[in-house]
């Protein structure tokens, strides 16, 4: 029975109390009034979250840090869950950075808070304490918004609410995931900022324009002048001769729309319905096999 309400208690907790433990576990190590552990650890009992989304650690702020917890210890102990896979042994929930850097400085015990988590929400916890991260890319706060909202079900708004983020933060982030993979790279790499991303996104080629902005070193003002030169002269050479005339803008909800499926699918969404009418198509484009493959997945269920 226990484990039952156990595995349920996903949907019960909600975001906003995942989210306090979060953030009640990311105080500064400084902090003057540490929250007290449940007890202490072998460190060796202690393994991390397999699926843990973050793979990357900051070597010289790990040793930064371990410096730190050789002199103080550790004021923040970690939480964590006992392990479904061994038994008397402990899995991370949040805290795997603290882990590391202890173990560089040679401790026998680590302090931790036990907590009973469900996988899914171990992943989830995962996943939003990444995105608090300080050092965090576009790209990946980008894919832990997309994550929470198509794995966990959780919408823009809410998302908003509980992360003290603007939904439309929370929009523009999820959008650049449309961009094809070398214009991702050079934006988690940091060639290219959140800003030059957003502007080339609506374009034809956005590959070429990202090669363009890096190579002359182009401001965000400047790169959304470029994107505007090239859609100018699309559309000068599509326009037919004989009609003499381009299509209509879109209005702004048709916009809004497209905005909004584009940031829930992570997939580039066009609508065209001609005003007035009751008919018209949506068209939704795919980078990669695996976005067809999740999409398929979406509308089976």
């Amino acid at each position: 029975m226990s484990t039952r309400k156990t595995q349920n208690r996903g949907l019960g907790r909600g975001l906003s109390a995942l989210m306090a433990d979060v953030n009640e576990d990311m105080l500064p190590e400084s902090e003057d009034t540490p929250r007290q552990p449940d007890m202490s650890v072998p460190i060796e009992k202690v393994h991390p979250n397999p699926e843990q989304p973050r793979r990357n650690f900051n070597t010289e702020a790990l040793q930064e840090l371990s410096q730190s917890i050789a002199e103080h210890g550790i004021i923040q102990p970690l939480i964590v869950r006992t392990n479904p896979r061994s038994a008397g042994e402990f899995e991370i929930v949040a805290g795997e950075r603290r882990w590391r850097a202890a173990q560089m400085a040679q401790l026998h015990e680590i302090p931790v808070i036990l907590r009973e988590f469900s996988d899914t929400e171990v992943l989830e916890v995962a996943i939003i304490e990444n995105i608090q991260r300080a050092d965090l890319n576009p790209v990946e706060e980008a894919t832990g918004f997309s994550q929470l909202m198509l794995k966990f079900g959780h919408t823009q708004e809410k998302l908003a609410e509980v992360l003290g983020k603007s939904r439309s933060h929370i929009a523009n982030a999820v959008r650049l995931l449309n961009l094809p993979d070398e214009a991702l790279t050079h934006l988690r790499e940091g060639r290219l900022s959140s800003g030059h991303a957003r502007a080339i996104l609506t374009a034809d080629d956005p590959v070429v324009l990202a090669r363009q902005v890096i190579e002359k070193g182009l401001s965000v003002r400047e790169t959304e002048k470029l994107v505007k030169t090239a859609a100018d002269a699309k559309g000068n050479s599509s326009t037919s001769p004989r009609k003499g005339r381009k299509t209509p803008a879109k209005d702004a909800d048709t916009k809004a729309i497209e905005d909004d499926l584009s940031a829930h699918l992570t997939m580039s969404v066009t609508i065209d319905h001609q005003p007035g009418a009751e008919n018209g198509q949506i068209t939704i484009r795919y980078e990669k096999l695996d976005q067809l493959d999740r999409l398929i997945g979406m509308l089976s269920v």
